[in-house]
C-alpha cells in the first residue's frame, strides 16, 4: 500500500506506506539524507526514524531550519547532561532542559559552583559523545518504571505526577546505552547529527521559574552542524553584546528599574522619554489619518468588567490582585479591550457607523513573575499602542489587510526588512478555549483570507491562540538578525457576543459587529527596546534624544555657540551646547558615545564666515556650512521621519 507525499515544491510523490523521513530524503540525495535532522508533517514535527502512515504534505527539516536546530538543540542538552553527569558523578542532580529559540539550557541541581572555566572540559566530554554518534531512541513506558528509573529524583517525580494525572503514559529517550532521561522529545537519531556545540554562560535558576522553589544551576549552549556556521553565530552574539538594550539603555540615559519601585516597572528617563514621545506622535498623527478616533479610559475597573470578558478567571495568574474599594473588588487593567468595548456601547450604533476605530495609547498592568522579567522586553507596566477596530463581517477582512498594512508602512519608516506573521490557532485537544467549533473556524477563515491577500508571509502555530480566538503576532527581524515579538492582532468573534455589542444594520435588525485588535508599534517598553537594539543606540535624526551637539573651540566662541544654540532650539530641535574646557577630540568622542547624530565644531573660521563644521555619527565630515541651510535640511529630514540623513 502505497501514500502520497507532497514535496515543498509543489511535486507529488509516492511511497511505501510507513516510511519514515529519512527514507524520503534518500530517495531525493544523500546529502540531504545526511543533513537531515527532522521532518514537519502536515504541521507535526515527527523524528526521522518515525513512519509516516497517511497522504501528506512534508519538509525535510535542516539545520537551515528553526524547527530543525530545535531538535537538534534539544538532542545538545541531553548530550550537555550526559556530559555533566558523567564528569561530576553523585555531585549533579538534573532538572529539565529544553530548547529555545536560540539554542538550548540545562538545569541541573548542584553541590559545587560552576563557572566559564568549567565550560572547556565539559565541551571536550560533549565532543567526544557527539563523536561516538550514539543512537537516540525513545521508548514509552509506565509511570511505575520510570518512577524506578529516576528514583531518588524530586524534579523528575514531580513531572512523572503530572504526567499521570493525565492519563499518560512516561517517554524516555536512550543516548546508546550511557544515558536515559525523561523527555517527549523529538530528537536526532543520533549523536553525530549535533555536530559541533558550545557552552556560552551559565547562571542561576529558579525551579520552574518560581522564586519559591530551590534556586538550581542553569547551563546556556548552542550547537551548529558546520563549525563556519557555529562561528558565524558566535560572531552574531558578539553584535548582540554590543547593541543589548539593558546596556545601550542606561549608558544612554534612556531608562531605569529601581528596586525601591518595583522589578518591571519602568521609569522613562528624559532623553528616553522623548524617544517614548517622538513614537506616540507618530503613531497618533498616521492613526489620524488611517481613520482612527482617540480615547482615554481608566487604569482601574470593577470586577464585574473582567468576569464578563472571562479574564477572570482564565487571566488571572497575569493579573495583579484586586483592592477593595467601598466593599467591590477592583482590579488594575492588564488590557484594553474591554473598556473600548464600553466606547462602543456608550450609544446607539448603526451600519453607517461601521466601521468604528478607536484607538488609546492605554496604560496596562500585568503580573510577570520576576525571574521573567528582563530589561523592556518583559515588564510589569506598559503603554500600548492599541485600537480596536468595530465593523461589520462583509468588512472584517478588507480592515484586517489594512491593519498589516500599517505594520508594513511603519516597518519600513524604521528600516525593518525582515518581518513575518505567526497565525495561533488553538489546540484541539485542550479545554481551555471558549467559544464553539463554528466560531472558530469562522474567525480563522477570516484571517487566513486577510493574510493571503496581504502577501505577507505567515506560519501557522498550534496551541498559542487566545482562549477567545486565533491571533496573529508580527515578528519582526533587527538589523543584525535578531527576532523580536513586536504585535499581535486578532478578528474576535467571541468577545462582542460577550458585552451584547451590537449595531442596527440596513434590515432594521440588530446585528453583532467583528472586533479587530490590533497593536502595530506594540508597547513603548518593548518596541523601544527593539530599536535600541535594531539602530545599536544609533536613531535615526527625528527620533535621537539630542539631534545635534554644538562644540566650541575654546571659551572665546561661546557666545557664537550659543546663538547657534538658541537658533536649534527655536526651530524645535533637540540641541546641546558643549563648552567646556576640553579638546575638540574629547568633546566629539563623548558626542560619538551619547550617539549624538550631528555634531557641530565653532571655531575662529566658523565665526568668521558664519559657518559651522559638520561631522555625523556616521563620519561624514564637511566645512563650510550655512548654519540656516542646515537647518532647513534637517526640518525637511525629520518632518518626513527619514532613516538616513544626507547633507
Amino acid at each position: 500500500m502505497t501514500i502520497k507525499i507532497q514535496l515543498p515544491d509543489g511535486s507529488i510523490r509516492e511511497y511505501k506506506k510507513g516510511s519514515s523521513g529519512l527514507d524520503i530524503a534518500k530517495s531525493i540525495g544523500e546529502r540531504l539524507a545526511q543533513a537531515a535532522l527532522a521532518v514537519m508533517v502536515d504541521e507535526e514535527l515527527y523524528e526521522l526514524n518515525k513512519p509516516i502512515e497517511k497522504d501528506a504534505k512534508i519538509r525535510i527539516l535542516t539545520y537551515k531550519d528553526l524547527e530543525g536546530k530545535k531538535v537538534a538543540w534539544h538532542s545538545a542538552e541531553h548530550v550537555l547532561t550526559q556530559a555533566i553527569l558523567k564528569l561530576y558523578p553523585g555531585k549533579v542532580k538534573m532538572a529539565m532542559g529544553p530548547s529555545t529559540d536560540e539554542g538550548f539550557y540545562f538545569d541541573f541541581e548542584s553541590e559545587r559552583a560552576f563557572t566559564p572555566d568549567d565550560f572547556e572540559i565539559i565541551e571536550k566530554e560533549m565532543d567526544l559523545i557527539v563523536k561516538k554518534d550514539l543512537p537516540i531512541t525513545r521508548k514509552e513506558i509506565s509511570i511505575e518504571e520510570a518512577k524506578k528509573l529516576f528514583s531518588g529524583n524530586q524534579y523528575k517525580e514531580e513531572w512523572l505526577g503530572e504526567i499521570k494525572a493525565k492519563g499518560e503514559k512516561a517517554t524516555v529517550y536512550f543516548t546508546g546505552d550511557e544515558f536515559v532521561d525523561l523527555c517527549r522529545g523529538p530528537h536526532v537519531t543520533s549523536t553525530g547529527k549535533i555536530g559541533h556545540i558550545k557552552l556560552l554562560s551559565v547562571a542561576g535558576a529558579y525551579w520552574r521559574g518560581d522564586s519559591k522553589n530551590k534556586m538550581l544551576t542553569r547551563l546556556y549552549g548552542v550547537a551548529f552542524g558546520d563549525k563556519k556556521e557555529l562561528a558565524a553565530h558566535l560572531n552574531f552574539l558578539e553584535e548582540v553584546k554590543k547593541r543589548d538594550h539593558k546596556i545601550l539603555g542606561k549608558q544612554l540615559d534612556i531608562f531605569e528599574v529601581r528596586e525601591e519601585i518595583g522589578p518591571g516597572l519602568v521609569i522613562w528617563l528624559p532623553k528616553g522619554n522623548l524617544i517614548k514621545e517622538e513614537l506616540e506622535r507618530w503613531g497618533k498623527e498616521t492613526e489620524k489619518k488611517w481613520g482612527y478616533q482617540r480615547v482615554t479610559t481608566p487604569l482601574l475597573t470593577k470586577e464585574n468588567l473582567f468576569l464578563t470578558s472571562e479574564h477572570l478567571p482564565h487571566y488571572t495568574e497575569s493579573m495583579f490582585s484586586p483592592m477593595i474599594v467601598e466593599g467591590e473588588k477592583y482590579y488594575i487593567k492588564p488590557m484594553n479591550c474591554p473598556f473600548h468595548h464600553m466606547v462602543f456601547k456608550s450609544r446607539t450604533r448603526s451600519y453607517r457607523d461601521m466601521p468604528l476605530r478607536v484607538a488609546e495609547y492605554g496604560w496596562c498592568h500585568r503580573y510577570e513573575p520576576s525571574g521573567t522579567l528582563f530589561g523592556l522586553m518583559r515588564v510589569r507596566g506598559m503603554q500600548m499602542n492599541d485600537a480596536h477596530i468595530y465593523c461589520r463581517k462583509d468588512q472584517a477582512v478588507k480592515e484586517f489587510i489594512d491593519v498589516i498594512r500599517l505594520h508594513e508602512y511603519y516597518y519600513k519608516k524604521l528600516g525593518i526588512t525582515e518581518y513575518w506573521m505567526e497565525l495561533a490557532l488553538r489546540d484541539p485537544t485542550s479545554n481551555k478555549y471558549h467559544g464553539d467549533d463554528a466560531m472558530w473556524a469562522e474567525a480563522e477563515s477570516l484571517m487566513r483570507e486577510a493574510m493571503d491577500k496581504s502577501g505577507v508571509k505567515y506560519k501557522v502555530e498550534i496551541g498559542g491562540a487566545a482562549f477567545y480566538g486565533p491571533k496573529i503576532d508580527f515578528q519582526v527581524k533587527s538589523a543584525i538578525g535578531k527576532v523580536f515579538t513586536a504585535s499581535t492582532n486578532q478578528i474576535d468573534l467571541f468577545m462582542p457576543g460577550k458585552f451584547e455589542l451590537k449595531y442596527t444594520g440596513e434590515d432594521g435588525k440588530d446585528h453583532i459587529p467583528v472586533v479587530i485588535h490590533r497593536a502595530p508599534l506594540g508597547t513603548h517598553e518593548r518596541f523601544i527596546g527593539f530599536l535600541i537594539e535594531h539602530f545599536a543606540g544609533k536613531f535615526p535624526l527625528w527620533l535621537a534624544p539630542v539631534q545635534v551637539k554644538i562644540m566650541t573651540v575654546s571659551q572665546k566662541f561661546d557666545e557664537h555657540g550659543e546663538k547657534l544654540r538658541q537658533m536649534f532650539d527655536e526651530a524645535d530641535i533637540r540641541v546641546e551646547l558643549d563648552n567646556r574646557t576640553e579638546s575638540i577630540p574629547r568633546k566629539v568622542r563623548d558626542a560619538q558615545l551619547e550617539k549624538v547624530p550631528i555634531m557641530l565644531t565653532v571655531g575662529e573660521k566658523e565665526v568668521e564666515n558664519d559657518t559651522v563644521a559638520l561631522r555625523t555619527l556616521d563620519g561624514i565630515v564637511k566645512f563650510g556650512l550655512s548654519p540656516q541651510e542646515l537647518l532647513e535640511k534637517m526640518l525637511m529630514n525629520i518632518k518626513g521621519r527619514e532613516l538616513k540623513f544626507e547633507i
